[in-house]
């Protein structure tokens, strides 16, 4: 019994022993396999930290690369713009560069093309101060000593040049000098002395018209009121800001082809209509200015920007008007396109401002003396 219990006792003591050889085993083996995927673990991360610093060199190459295409791409681009700054001299840019960071002009609603309404009024504004230099001699173009001599001749204007009606008028002022005269005249007399102006039988309706109103319904005096000027016969808007403008100083823009012509080439607007250009060339600028604003876009288009041949070449405004190159743009050429004192021509009155003669502009020549 005592060896049967002693031989139990050594198997059960056996088979521990093996449990936990065993164990041993298993443990030593799960420390051999943690060790070989740590060891593993760091090869790998050896390996990476040996592979990462081409990935971070090929990066570096890459962006280097791209540096160099930019800086080749800025290269080209400086190339191209090298003959846009050659054009400017002799074509200048359009000015209709839209202005970032500032408020929209409340006047202009909506400038034409891509111009912002800021951008429109600035260059519309330089425009006028840059003929203003070109022209600081501008005035009205009709001889004239009173208001009522400056209304009967720009009724006259119509349908033909100042120079003209200057070479007219004397003959009638020194026959009917007031309105009570004109009013009393016999028309086809009337009719005789304005036939050179041309549509010689509507004018003198109209002036002998017009004299009547002013002898009946103020006095025989000129009004100094839009509403009052516009009710006369033969006058309207453009012939109304005139003497507005020029005989009582009131203020007025005066819409005439020239005018019409020139804004729209400036693209100061789109539209045809003269109330309408009024109003929209009207927001662009002062009241103050809109007189002396009148005389120097006309007096441009008369001796500079003509309608058939515009002198592109000889243009001191050039830089700033989008439709250059649509006249003559070589600078030779141009300036045989001049007119009047530009020209070295005479200009259209018989009796100039001293202003104007000062500055080398030449009196016309009386009718019928060439």
């Amino acid at each position: 019994m005592k060896k049967a219990a002693s031989a139990k006792k050594a198997a059960s003591v056996k088979k521990a022993t093996s449990a936990k050889g065993a164990a041993a085993k298993r443990a030593a083996s799960a420390g051999e396999t943690g060790s070989a995927k740590k060891a593993a673990s760091a090869k790998k991360a050896a390996s990476a930290k040996k592979v990462a610093p081409p990935k971070r060199a090929a990066s570096a190459k890459k962006a280097a690369s791209k540096a160099s295409v930019a800086e080749k791409a800025s290269k080209g681009a400086a190339v191209k713009k090298a003959p846009a700054a050659k054009k400017v001299a002799v074509a200048p840019k359009k000015a209709t560069a839209r202005i970032k960071g500032t408020a929209p002009a409340k006047a202009v609603v909506h400038p034409p093309g891509d111009e912002s309404p800021t951008a429109l009024v600035r260059r519309a504004r330089r425009i006028n101060r840059e003929l203003a230099d070109v022209f600081p001699y501008a005035h009205p173009e009709l001889d004239f000593e009173n208001p009522f001599q400056l209304l009967v001749a720009t009724v006259l204007s119509a349908q033909t040049t100042d120079l003209r009606v200057n070479q007219t008028t004397p003959a009638l002022f020194a026959k009917y000098p007031t309105p009570e005269d004109l009013a009393a005249a016999n028309p086809e007399e009337v009719e005789e002395i304005l036939r050179p102006c041309g549509f010689f039988r509507a004018k003198t309706k109209s002036v002998i018209g017009l004299s009547k109103a002013l002898v009946e319904d103020f006095g025989g005096e000129v009004p100094g009121r839009l509403e009052d000027l516009v009710k006369l016969p033969g006058v309207g808007r453009k012939t109304a800001f005139v003497v507005l403008g020029n005989a009582f100083g009131h203020p007025g823009i005066t819409v005439d082809t020239h005018f019409q012509r020139l804004v729209r080439r400036w693209r100061w607007t789109d539209e045809t209509d003269p109330d309408k250009i009024e109003a929209a060339v009207g927001a662009l600028f002062p009241k103050s200015d809109w007189t002396d604003l009148s005389h120097h876009v006309i007096w441009h288009g008369r001796r500079i920007c003509h309608a058939r041949k515009p002198a592109c070449g000889a243009c001191p405004i050039a830089h700033l008007c989008p439709a250059y190159g649509e006249g003559e743009t070589d600078p030779e050429k141009a300036k045989k396109l001049l007119k009047y004192e530009k020209g070295g021509f005479p200009g259209q009155r018989l009796k100039p401002p001293q202003a104007y003669l000062d500055a080398g502009g030449k009196p016309a020549p009386p009718l019928g003396a060439g």
